[in-house]
Formats: structure tokens, C-alpha cells, sequence
């Protein structure tokens, strides 16, 4: 992380340790590194991360075509495939060409990110498969979490991409199959109401993402006051 050294105008940098330990870890780092050392040399780092943020910016405005035809899921779910391609991969081709940028890739990676779910979510939000309200929390968990990463890793000087088996791939992976679902069956029955699918599994999302931000938050402030208990 970068040290203030005074007024030094190019102060001293640390990169933070990666940790991702997630379920699809191993394979998909092996994935991406055979497929960054096969990319066309005119292909940078930034051109794909862009091509994640578009993703889902194009992801969001079909989950509102929705309102007029639920087979653009489908189309949803290829713009996950496109976000997980730019999104993994953009990093892979920065270490696998030794042009890492880490200040400038974490800080960048971070806002996209940001900006990412937001198009999605609010996407969601007016696409009448949820209710707009368990949209939006599912978004302010969201941005719980990341907040939290974000400090965590500034603080801690380790990066944790995942938490346990779930990482950014198992929850692109998830999502898909829940709008599958949703193709089949829009709606559940549960304790006598009929009420929306994507309602079922976005609080059930919100809630195990606001407990997941919550817990690290109280794990991360546990270990900063003991390595700097006076």
C-alpha cells in the first residue's frame, strides 16, 4: 500500500498480498494464465477491463428488457460470461506481460467494480423480477463489502478477493442459474403467498452478504487492536 513519506511526490508502495481461496480458485487462475499468454498483443489490461464494466452495463439494460420479454436472461447471462472474461482476466495479462500497475490496477479495479454492480442491480431493480426495494439492498450490502475490502486490505496490506469457497466467479455462476430458474418459474409459494423468485433469493443474498461484511469488519477490527494494543 502506499506510506506517505513526507512530501515526497512518489511515496514508497507495497503491494498487497492476493488471497483467493474460493471453490473455482485453482482451475480458473490456470484458465486464465493459458488464455493471457495466447491473447493478441493489441489486446491490453485496460481494453478488458473495460470490457467487464460494459458487460454489465449491457447486463443491466437487458434485465430491463425483461419487463417486455424474460428471454433476454439469456442474454444476461452471456454478459456474466463477458464480465468474468474482462473482469479475471485483466490482471492475468498485466502480471503474465510484467506490466503491473498495482496502485493505479487496485484503485481502478475497485471502481469499475463499484460501477458494475451498480448498472446491473439498478437494471434489476426496473425489470418487475424483483422488487425494486430488495434490489437495492442487496446493492447497499454490496457496497458494504467492498468498502470493507477496500480499508481491510489498505489496513492489513492483504487483499482477500474471496470469502471461503465464494468469490466474484461463484456469484457470477449463482446469478446464472437463479435467471434460468427464472425462465421456468418466476414465482414461489411459500407459507401459502405466492411471491417472486428473484425476491426469495436476493434477501436471501442480501443477508448473507451483510453477515459475510459484517463478520470480516468485526474480524479485521479484532486483529488491528491486537497488533496495535498499547
Amino acid at each position: 500500500m502506499a506510506e506517505s513519506t513526507g512530501g515526497d511526490a512518489s511515496p514508497a508502495f507495497r503491494e498487497a498480498r492476493r488471497e483467493h481461496k474460493s471453490l473455482t480458485a485453482a482451475v480458473e487462475k490456470k484458465a486464465l494464465v493459458w488464455m493471457a499468454e495466447r491473447l493478441p498483443p493489441a489486446v491490453n489490461a485496460d481494453h478488458l477491463t473495460a470490457l467487464g464494466l460494459l458487460a454489465f452495463l449491457a447486463g443491466g439494460i437487458c434485465y430491463w428488457l425483461c419487463r417486455r420479454d424474460p428471454a433476454w436472461l439469456h442474454a444476461v447471462n452471456a454478459c456474466l460470461v463477458l464480465n468474468w472474461l474482462g473482469d479475471s482476466l485483466d490482471g492475468t495479462v498485466a502480471r503474465v506481460r510484467h506490466q503491473l500497475r498495482p496502485r493505479y490496477g487496485f484503485y481502478v479495479d475497485h471502481m469499475v467494480d463499484a460501477l458494475a454492480a451498480l448498472f446491473l442491480l439498478l437494471g434489476l431493480a426496473y425489470s418487475t423480477l424483483i422488487t425494486p426495494a430488495v434490489a437495492i439492498a442487496l446493492l447497499v450490502a454490496y457496497f458494504f463489502l467492498t468498502i470493507n475490502m477496500g480499508y481491510a486490505t489498505h489496513a492489513l496490506g492483504v487483499f482477500k478477493i474471496s470469502f471461503g469457497a465464494v468469490g466474484g466467479t461463484e456469484m457470477r455462476i449463482l446469478l446464472a442459474l437463479v435467471n434460468l430458474a427464472v425462465l421456468r418459474f418466476s414465482h414461489v409459494t411459500l407459507a401459502g403467498e405466492r411471491v417472486l423468485l428473484f425476491d426469495v433469493v436476493g434477501l436471501a443474498a442480501t443477508v448473507a452478504v451483510a453477515v459475510t461484511a459484517l463478520r470480516s469488519t468485526l474480524q479485521v477490527a479484532k486483529r488491528l487492536y491486537d497488533l496495535e494494543r498499547i
